[in-house]
């Protein structure tokens, strides 16, 4: 009994320095956004970041498989060398929540993020660059998946 006590006491004293250097994961729920996950439209996602209207770019670049395999992992990136740039967001119009990822981005950062999303079918994916401004600036894929999905 002694030997899981001193563990669980110990367990707990990481935990609390964790927490206090900021490392442990307390602060994930502070960037969530109901209502960009809830949205189910490309353009409300972006609204609930409070962008304007899309505009496409060429200054923004979506990185994906042109066929995925396998829809549960697919690799999707997004990056922009532009200046202003507050938020990424990587969005799957036909997912039942369209928005997969949506990074911070600041100046001292390259904006050049990349994740893994399930598709559940083939989709046009959007890479959307939203700016200090407002303006939301976008480039799209189409990713067709064959498996796991009603790739076609």
């Amino acid at each position: 009994m002694k030997n899981r006590r001193d563990m669980l006491q110990r367990s707990a004293v990481v935990a609390g320095l964790l927490a206090s250097t900021g490392l442990f994961p307390q602060f994930a729920h502070a960037a969530f956004n109901k209502n960009a996950f809830d949205a189910k439209n490309v353009a409300d996602s972006v609204k609930a970041y409070g962008a304007g209207a899309l505009t496409e770019s060429k200054d923004i670049t979506i990185t994906g498989p042109d066929i995925a395999e396998n829809g549960a992992v697919v690799p999707l990136g997004a990056s922009t060398a532009l200046a202003g740039v507050k938020q990424l967001l990587i969005l799957v119009e036909k997912n039942p929540s369209v928005l997969v990822a949506m990074f911070n981005v600041t100046e001292a950062i390259d904006a050049n993020v990349t994740t893994r999303a399930k598709m559940g079918q083939s989709s046009d994916v959007y890479a959307v660059a939203i700016m200090n401004d407002g303006r939301a600036l976008f480039a799209k894929k189409e990713v067709k998946v064959t498996l796991g999905g009603c790739g076609g």
